[in-house]
């Protein structure tokens, strides 16, 4: 075989895996954004939105809406998101060899997410709210010397963000509102390098892939400000529409990239392969949710919302790294995301003056492809069935507590590392979510 010929680029193929791994924190924010910010919206899989009353959690889903609330309101919320991601197929080297290995183990994790706001009325007319969420974050995490090891080892993303919010009230039908958002996203993202493809040329076959293994490694994060505009519209004493725009925000993640090479390898890398800083612009896309909500009686009641994200905003990924040696290969990373549409319908059914039912559907669809899809985000559309109970101790008190099943479709896999590991087959996917919240009117 002619190794020479195939294996020119070894230091772009270097270039590529570590831009991988920092895309990936894109891909990543893309494809699980975090909606599970009120126990009382999960329950009814989010129907209603931005147009559903009494929820503290207005002040991130629609500033407009704290409008509604005469007296202060606290609320403290805590999800706890279990996602499960196994794998089942098969992975070859630049030869065609078949990858060593198992198939992972679940990728999969339980993650806490919470989320707090405070609501306050000035007068009349004005409000003010904060409150601190977290609209972006995963995790995935394999085996040790999994057959995918050279496209994910572990990724994980979060994103909290602080939300200072105002709303005005025209009049008893009409209220604006507009927030301020500081963001702060942080990455670790790890996965191993198939040195001994990089090797084959310059050692002339005595390494050959799978052989030698290292492993690269970036932690990086930001800090950047976004902004949103809301509007609240009650038509009828029966009817609220409500709708919430969510800024894109840009970030520039700084980034120190590290890696664990076998000593007696580094020196034939002409001064690649070690530790050095980079950064990459990184942007979390704009969406637009629209809710509808319906009071048909003193017990029934229904909404419906409808949210637009602008993921085909995530095109690519370009790094400039510190070490002279790394950025001189330097190249995009492509994504070609979609935009995409999350829809349900749900409602609340009252029991009595303490009780109440929640329930909803919903179908939420993934801004990835099949062709650029990798086992960092083994994400696909899916389906949401939701339950929720609320308990009214008091005028002032409210305890609420959801469920919610996610039914995802099988994620396919065709991904070729940037050593030109290939990996083939399809991700068993779900998620469940717990959501406890607590609302304190005074």
């Amino acid at each position: 075989m002619n190794y020479k010929n195939r294996f020119t680029p070894t230091l772009t193929a270097l270039s590529l895996a570590l831009a991988a791994a920092i895309a990936s924190q894109g891909a990543f924010a893309s494809a699980f954004q975090l909606t599970e910010n009120s126990a009382q919206g999960l329950g009814r899989a989010q129907a209603g939105g931005p147009a559903a009353p009494n929820d503290c959690s207005v002040v991130v889903n629609n500033p407009a809406a704290m409008s509604d609330f005469t007296t202060s309101c606290v609320m403290g919320t805590l999800s706890a998101i279990n996602f499960s991601a196994k794998f089942n197929g098969s992975g070859t080297d630049f030869l065609g060899n078949p990858a060593t290995g198992g198939n992972g183990g679940d990728g999969g994790t339980t993650l806490p997410v919470p989320a707090t706001y405070y609501i306050v009325p000035i007068n009349e007319q004005f409000s003010f709210g904060a409150g601190l969420s977290v609209p972006f974050g995963f995790q995935t995490k394999y085996d040790d010397r999994w057959i995918g090891r050279y496209q994910s080892v572990e990724t994980k993303l979060q994103s909290p963000a602080v939300t200072l919010a105002a709303s005005w009230k025209a009049n008893d039908q009409f209220s604006v509102g507009a927030s301020l958002i500081i963001q702060r996203t942080s990455a670790n993202i790890v996965q191993d390098i198939d040195l001994g493809t990089i090797l084959a040329v310059p050692t002339n076959g005595a390494v050959l892939p799978q052989e030698a293994d290292g492993q690269g490694g970036l932690k990086g994060n930001d800090t950047a400000i976004g902004f949103g505009l809301g509007a609240l519209f009650k038509p009828t004493p029966a009817d609220r529409i409500g709708v919430n725009f969510h800024s894109q925000i840009d970030h520039t993640i700084n980034g120190n990239a590290t890696f664990r090479v076998p000593s007696n390898l580094l020196p034939l890398f002409g001064g690649a392969f070690v530790n050095t800083k980079g950064t990459a612009d990184f942007d979390t896309p704009w969406f637009l949710n629209f809710g509808w909500w319906h009071d048909f009686d003193d017990r029934l009641s229904l909404g419906v919302t409808a949210n637009y994200t602008h993921w085909s905003s995530f095109k690519q990924l370009v790094i400039d790294y510190a070490n002279p040696a790394q950025a001189a290969f330097n190249a995009p990373d492509i994504f070609d995301y979609k935009s995409t549409w999350f829809g349900s319908i749900g409602g609340d059914y009252r029991l009595d003056s303490r009780w109440t039912l929640r329930g909803g559907v919903a179908y939420d669809q993934t801004p990835t492809r099949d062709a650029t899809r990798d086992p960092k985000v083994p994400d696909n559309s899916r389906k949401w069935l939701s339950v929720g109970l609320g308990y009214k101790s008091s005028d002032q008190l409210r305890f609420d507590l959801s469920f919610t099943h996610l039914f995802v479709n099988d994620a396919t896999i065709h991904d070729v590392s940037a050593t030109f590991n290939t990996l083939d087959g399809a991700f068993k996917v779900y998620g469940n979510v717990l959501a406890v919240s607590g609302q304190y009117t005074f």
